[in-house]
């Protein structure tokens, strides 16, 4: 691939990255159509779903069995050969395809523009933050033997030097798979709705925490580490990944952005920070995505690197025990369909007893649903910590989180 020259280089300013990619009238069309796809599925169809199991499923697998459906095992086989789940299902992957094509030919398009862009930023980082890559590390096999959400060569594959491709795959694939869902929006429009949810609720319930370093594991590209920034702004600001592309997607969206992080390629079970390096760790949409044995391995790694009063906060998936055997058996559809082989196995978990088990006191451990700040208002959220209202639910305009304090 011909390098192209530096965009706008001559002004010494840092292009914005994500500005370089122009999809066309027909492809931002046909990311709308998916966008509304994605939601009808989630929100009517799941809906249409939740009325056959209650009408005719449900009480046909007691006919048989003498008993309701008593997890999401059974759920799943009550719906196994209903009509509205084959339905669901055919529309949800088929969707879930479409998300990651609707972009891939404007990427491309942009692909030059950008990898100088990367190039620029790694070389110069303007707002302060570094990137640092180790091209000798082992992608572990959960992420290279598979393509994780249906993406096409996941998050790690390079397919030229100093490659972003799959960093705006997944960030603008990212924004049509979530666009017509507005709670994981953040109150700046961006998706990082999540981090900027538990960084508003930690500086709300916890006014004289001020962490001063900030670690995000599995931060992708760093779209729900950049809030904490915007709370907590004299903290220094860690994000790891395996994934390279990722890592100088978000690099040079930082850089740009005026936001000073510091991006290392690191596997989050083993990394190369001292012990109690960290105030704050946090995670989204991480473990579920890993082996449980991984999931014992990092929960160890953030007791090792957490100071004395810190917090380890995930947002997660919410585990069986919380749910009922229809909501079990919906949020566990990916684990055979979207190429994620440990979600059941995550969720079959006790995040508490996870926790207590990588060494933190039962007594400082917590799970605890927080609400999307930009959907659920300020006023809502303050009565929410003041212990009034609830949160939403999780998928629903609320978080769920696990976690504890040193």
């Amino acid at each position: 691939m011909p390098e192209a020259p530096l965009t706008k280089a001559e002004t010494g300013k840092l292009p914005l990255i994500d500005h370089l990619y122009h999809p066309t009238h027909d492809e931002i069309s046909r990311q709308r159509l998916v966008s509304a796809m994605r939601k009808f599925v989630l929100t009517d169809m799941r809906g249409k779903m939740k009325s056959a199991y209650d009408m005719l499923e449900a009480p046909a697998f007691k006919a048989r069995h003498g008993h309701t459906p008593r997890n999401g095992r059974e759920a799943d086989q009550a719906m196994a050969k209903n009509d509205v789940t084959h339905f669901y299902s055919s529309l949800r992957y088929n969707a879930q395809e479409m998300v990651w094509a609707s972009v891939q030919e404007p990427v491309e398009r942009a692909l030059p523009d950008m990898i100088s862009v990367a190039r620029q930023a790694a070389a110069t980082n303007p707002a302060g933050g570094s990137l640092t890559l180790d091209p000798t590390l082992e992608v572990p096999r959960y992420v290279s033997e598979i393509d994780v959400h249906l993406i096409p060569g996941c998050f790690h594959t390079e397919h030229t030097k100093d490659d972003v491709a799959q960093g705006a795959v997944t960030a603008f694939g990212g924004s049509v798979f979530a666009g017509g869902l507005s709670w994981r929006k953040d109150s700046k429009g961006r998706n990082g709705g999540v981090g900027e949810s538990v960084a508003f609720y930690l500086k709300s319930k916890y006014p004289d925490f001020k962490p001063k370093r900030i670690l995000d594991m599995g931060t992708s590209s760093g779209k729900n580490l950049f809030p904490y920034l915007d709370h907590f702004p004299d903290a220094e600001v860690h994000g790891i990944d395996v994934a390279a592309p990722l890592l100088r997607w978000g690099h040079a969206q930082a850089e740009a952005y005026g936001l000073p992080i510091n991006f290392s390629q690191q596997n989050a079970a083993h990394s190369n920070f001292a012990d109690q390096s960290f105030d704050l760790i946090v995670s989204s949409f991480f473990f579920h995505e890993l082996p449980v044995k991984v999931t014992r391995q990092i929960l160890a790694e953030c007791k090792r690197l957490l100071r004395p009063g810190g917090f380890m906060f995930h947002m997660e998936l919410p585990p069986h025990k919380d749910l009922d055997p229809f909501m079990n058996f919906f949020w566990d559809w990916d684990t055979l369909n979207n190429n994620e082989p440990a979600y059941t196995a995550f969720r079959s978990q006790n995040p508490t007893a996870l926790c207590v088990e990588a060494g933190f006191k039962r007594e400082n451990c917590y799970e605890i649903t927080i609400p999307n700040r930009a959907t659920f208002g300020d006023d809502k959220f303050a009565r929410f910590i003041a212990g009034e209202i609830p949160a939403p639910e999780h998928g629903s305009g609320g978080w769920y989180n696990f976690g504890a304090r040193a």
